[in-house]
């Protein structure tokens, strides 16, 4: 066969693979690749609460303090883009299995931190196997779940970030309560993210590459195995011998997405999204803690039980945005995120600016629940809509706009804090909430259950390939 052939018959089994119903190896595997999102909670939220004791001890400037925040988001910004591509030529298990391996050894890392550069240095290298396994992740479960199953898997992002959150307040909690040396708590409670990595590691070793990326590198023989495990299906219209098919280049991928309307807007809007809920949580959620200590609405036992309430209200949110998106829609879910997540802000603003202070946690409150609907499907669009032969690269895409958008916020909003106080800062973060239910409400076009409206056009490439 030649290469046109080659190529249309691994879009046909692509396809086909993208209509099965899955088993529970998939499903499996889907849960296994949104478990990183507890270790990046952990590492990304623990460190909110030992800003304080690394203030204390290293005596950073606010500028260095939020670079040492935001490093890990530079990273994982440049390892998206680096892990996707290699995902989409290696194959997706070569990628999370190495991302799994360099997490354990950098969170380690972190706990013998010298100085402040010592730390952004150690965070920033952190970020890419952050990135690159969050970007192979998700092409993983579009490619072994089924339809309809992958997307509510996809949504989970955001559960799944509010039990790692809610982990890291109380073994943070309970190590201060405890009576743990100040400098020795914030390298242990960095340290920490690396028991979460081992394990996620440990049960990896065991999943197989997905069986769409085997079939659009020409992998035919191990792909009819992996779809026998995934699928139960032997895919009977490959061969069963291997073939060496020639990777379309990648900046092709962007053509491709422009070239159809759908996919073109739905894209549009995951990076909008991505950045917006990035900047949003990384601005008032991430400070959180320190906001509501420096502006006196409680000290810091009280802010850490404080925030565990407003977190697990938050993982509320995550956990019912999932299960009502075949219900009201993606549409629907970023629409009334953005919407609570606008009001919410506003409000914050108000009470801090009128120092209602009991008040100022119920506004946070209500700006996490929205935030975790509104930030669960940014990701799980620029997935799923993307062509499968550059799922890998366009989840790494997608994820840049989060982790540029964090970095970028992270790193300017303490400079904010001083230069402007805390609401009128929190007044300019509520606009990124409105560009977001903007953007829902004018460019994103319903996409759930795309994989059915992009059958036709599939047939039709298939056919003029032949």
């Amino acid at each position: 066969m030649d290469q046109a052939e080659l190529r249309a018959l691994s879009d046909r089994a692509a396809r086909h693979v993208l209509n099965k119903e899955g088993t529970d190896g998939g499903r499996r595997a889907g849960w296994l690749m949104i478990s990183t999102i507890l270790i990046e909670a952990w590492d990304l939220y623990a460190i909110s609460f030992l800003l304080l004791f690394i203030k204390s001890e290293l005596h950073p400037s606010s500028a260095m303090l939020g670079l040492a925040s935001g490093a890990v988001q530079a990273g994982a910004l440049l390892g998206a883009v680096c892990g996707g591509w290699i995902a989409d030529r290696l194959g997706r298990r070569r990628v999370f299995i190495t991302t799994m391996v360099l997490f354990v050894v950098l969170a380690v890392a972190q706990g013998f931190a010298a100085n402040m550069w010592e730390l952004v240095i150690i965070r920033f290298l952190l970020g890419f196997p952050l990135g690159s396994d969050i970007s192979t992740g998700y092409a993983y479960i579009m490619e072994s779940m089924p339809k309809g199953k992958r997307e509510v898997m996809g949504n989970r992002w955001q559960f799944m970030f509010g039990l790692g959150e809610i982990i890291a307040i109380i073994v943070i909690t309970i190590m201060y309560l405890s009576g743990v040396d100040h400098d020795l708590l914030w390298r242990i409670g960095l340290a920490l993210g690396a028991l979460p990595a081992l394990a996620l590691l440990i049960f990896r070793l065991d999943v197989p590459d997905t069986a769409l990326a085997l079939i659009q590198r020409g992998r035919f023989a191990q792909a009819k195995k992996v779809a026998r495990d995934m699928f139960d299906d032997d895919l009977e219209m490959l061969p069963d011998q291997d073939f060496r098919i020639e990777r379309p280049r990648t900046r092709d991928f962007l053509r491709h997405i422009w070239a159809d309307r759908t996919r073109r807007r739905a894209s549009i809007f995951g990076w909008i999204s991505n950045a917006m809920q990035g900047a949003e949580f990384s601005a008032f959620a991430f400070y959180l803690p320190t906001i509501l200590v420096l502006t006196g609405v409680s000290g810091i036992a009280a802010t850490n039980f404080l925030t565990a309430g407003i977190y697990i209200i938050a993982t509320i949110g995550g956990f019912t945005a999932p299960l009502v998106t075949p219900k009201i829609g993606h549409r629907g879910i970023a629409r009334v995120g953005y919407g609570m997540a606008f009001v919410s802000l506003l409000l914050a603003a108000l009470f801090l600016q009128v120092d209602w202070k009991p008040l100022v946690p119920l506004a946070a409150a209500g700006l996490m629940f929205g935030h975790y609907w509104d930030a669960s499907n940014g990701m799980t669009i620029t997935s799923m809509v993307a062509p499968s032969r550059y799922r890998a690269t366009a989840s790494g895409f997608g994820y840049i706009f989060v982790k540029g958008a964090s970095f970028v916020t992270i790193f300017f909003f303490p400079i904010m804090f001083d230069a402007l106080g805390v609401p009128l800062a929190t007044v300019l973060v509520s606009l990124l909430s409105l560009t977001g239910f903007l953007a829902a409400q004018y460019i994103l076009p319903e996409v759930y259950g795309y994989v059915e409206q992009e059958e036709a056009e599939q047939e039709n490439a298939v056919r003029d390939a032949s």
